[in-house]
């Protein structure tokens, strides 16, 4: 009796172990959403103009193009790549849409040749890194000079107008009610994207090939198709979101995303997918976005200078990466 006792007395107080455990593996993960919460809880205190539909909505289409080169950017550093060619392929994605319209060619035909464009400038790229064991980091860094290049070559360096109609206007600078058109369109990205990697046979396979790209190999998963097949969604994510930069200013711009690489690479990280693979996601990327978006026009609403955001951000991002070291730490133990 006093044994049986005593054993559920051990049981119930592993059971509480257990959930104590739950409860803080929770939180831990939890971090960068609570962090977000807090932020906006902070800003609405701060700056009453923080929760106005016209902030917000200003807020959601300002963070969404970031966010869909960030969810491409995300798929592959879970495979241990990275892609700095993107603000060039995406700058190259909003000129071309900009002078196929010009030329004549339909808005649909248009968009859809212009983001075939970036997911080609993506695979070869990533064909380089995966089929030459080229390092990703120096095939993208050549991409970046040369796309850029090339966009510039399209117009002299000039903008193009797009001579567009209203509806391909609307893609990049219209609302549903308060919702900006192009929030949904990255909404509807990440749960996209999340569903591939989380439920699809591929997704699978980018987390094996991040995790350890011989075993994968070794398993007989085509590893250099997998690398190809991610830069190439990044690349078509990047050419997507210059063409709703163009659709929102009716004119595509050579020198646009300037930079961009660097904010979407902070947001993965930012979001816990760690850089050497095989760990993260897109949701944690999603919120990311919006955390430094919201950073951003906090800083903007308090009349704060770019150089003090450039500070606050970084030492976001050093804290970020602090995090996700105990997360891998703690990971490790258990």
């Amino acid at each position: 009796m006093t044994a049986s006792i005593g054993s559920r007395a051990a049981a119930t107080a592993r059971d509480r172990g257990a959930r104590t455990r739950r409860g803080a593996d929770l939180i831990v993960k939890s971090n960068l959403l609570l962090v977000f919460l807090a932020l906006c809880v902070v800003a609405s205190l701060l700056a009453p103009q923080f929760l106005t539909g016209r902030n917000i909505a200003n807020l959601l289409q300002q963070s969404s193009l970031t966010g869909i080169v960030a969810i491409g950017m995300t798929m592959v550093v879970l495979t241990a790549g990275i892609d700095l060619s993107v603000g060039s392929v995406a700058a190259f994605g909003g000129m071309t849409v900009a002078l196929l319209m010009t030329s004549g060619v339909p808005v649909v035909p248009a968009i859809l040749l212009s983001v075939a464009a970036g997911a080609v400038f993506g695979a070869f790229m990533g064909g380089l890194s995966a089929y030459l064991s080229l390092p990703s980091f120096m095939t993208t860094l050549a991409g970046l000079t040369a796309v850029r290049g090339l966009t510039y070559l399209l117009t002299d360096g000039k903008p193009a107008e797009t001579g567009g109609t209203e509806a391909f206007q609307l893609l990049g600078g219209g609302f549903v009610g308060y919702v900006p058109i192009v929030g949904i369109i990255f909404v509807v990205i990440t749960l996209l994207a999340g569903g591939v990697l989380r439920g699809t046979t591929f997704g699978e396979y980018v987390y094996a090939v991040g995790s350890n790209k011989e075993a994968a190999r070794l398993s007989g998963l085509p590893v250099r198709g997998v690398i190809t097949a991610v830069f190439a969604v990044s690349g078509a994510l990047a050419a997507l979101a210059g063409v709703l930069l163009t659709s929102r200013l009716t004119v595509g711009q050579p020198t646009a995303f300037d930079g961009l690489e660097l904010d979407a690479i902070a947001a993965v990280v930012l979001g816990g997918t760690n850089l050497f693979g095989g760990r993260g996601g897109v949701f944690g990327t999603f919120v990311a976005v919006l955390l430094l978006s919201v950073l951003r026009n906090l800083c903007n609403l308090l009349g704060l200078g770019s150089f003090f955001q450039m500070v606050v951000t970084g030492l976001i991002l050093l804290v970020a990466l602090v995090l996700n070291l105990l997360i891998e730490r703690r990971g490790a133990r258990a």
